[in-house]
């Protein structure tokens, strides 16, 4: 796994782990009981996104140290998700590009 495919790799789970984190702890201005005037009642009372920031960055790095080290260990490969067994093998790869 190239720099790239880790940075790309970790901002997919970062932002997943982030919606997944988002709404936990939620307490609505109306839950509250103070609704600002010109607001949906459903609108947090206290987001705290920097609590919230951290806390995805915390769960995706540890996500992501167990989905690179699968893939860099070969545990799970491009192959082992072919289920409909789509992608030629190896050696079928091998001997076509020779033949050209």
């Amino acid at each position: 796994m190239g720099i790239t495919s880790a940075i790309v790799l970790f901002a997919v789970i970062w932002f997943m782990t982030f919606l997944v984190v988002l709404p936990l702890g939620l307490q609505t201005q109306a839950e509250a009981g103070e609704i600002v005037p010109g607001t949906h009642g459903s609108s947090p009372a206290n987001l705290q996104m920097r609590r919230k920031v951290r806390l995805t960055s915390l769960w995706a790095a540890g996500i992501w140290v167990v989905v690179a080290g699968t893939i860099l260990s070969g545990l799970i490969t491009v192959r082992d998700l072919d289920w409909f067994n789509r992608m030629a093998t190896p050696e079928v790869s091998l001997t076509d590009e020779t033949d050209g």
